[in-house]
């Protein structure tokens, strides 16, 4: 079993940046973010595949840009341009296939809090 974890959620002020990571204990073919809002469901945030294939929601498309590291078997989302609805828990996921929906991946990390505060 995959075991994820992630880091460098924090607090900032609306405009800035913040770059997160999540390191995986094995290797996958596709990893994503998603993030939970207080009181809302898990959403899509960007994936990437094992070839370097990514997709972004819409709402973070330009702002957003989720990387990996296969021999490190790690991927990043360098998150610009924070806006205060960017705030929520960020989780990574590890699975098969590139996709964008939560029942899609396999693995899940713990998750990171951002803040943006305006």
């Amino acid at each position: 079993q995959v075991q994820l974890v992630e880091s460098g959620g924090g607090l900032l002020q609306a405009g800035g940046s913040l770059g997160l990571s999540c390191a995986a204990s094995g290797g996958s073919s596709a990893m994503g973010w998603f993030r939970q809002p207080p009181g809302k469901e898990r959403e899509f945030v960007a994936a990437i595949g094992s070839d370097g294939s990514t997709v972004y929601v819409r709402s973070v498309k330009g702002r957003f840009t989720i990387s990996r590291d296969i021999a490190k078997n790690t991927v990043y989302l360098q998150m610009n341009s924070l806006k205060p609805e960017d705030t929520a828990v960020y989780y990574c996921a590890a699975g098969t296939v590139l996709a964008d929906l939560p029942t899609d991946y396999d693995y899940w990390g713990q998750g990171t809090q951002v803040t943006v505060s305006s």
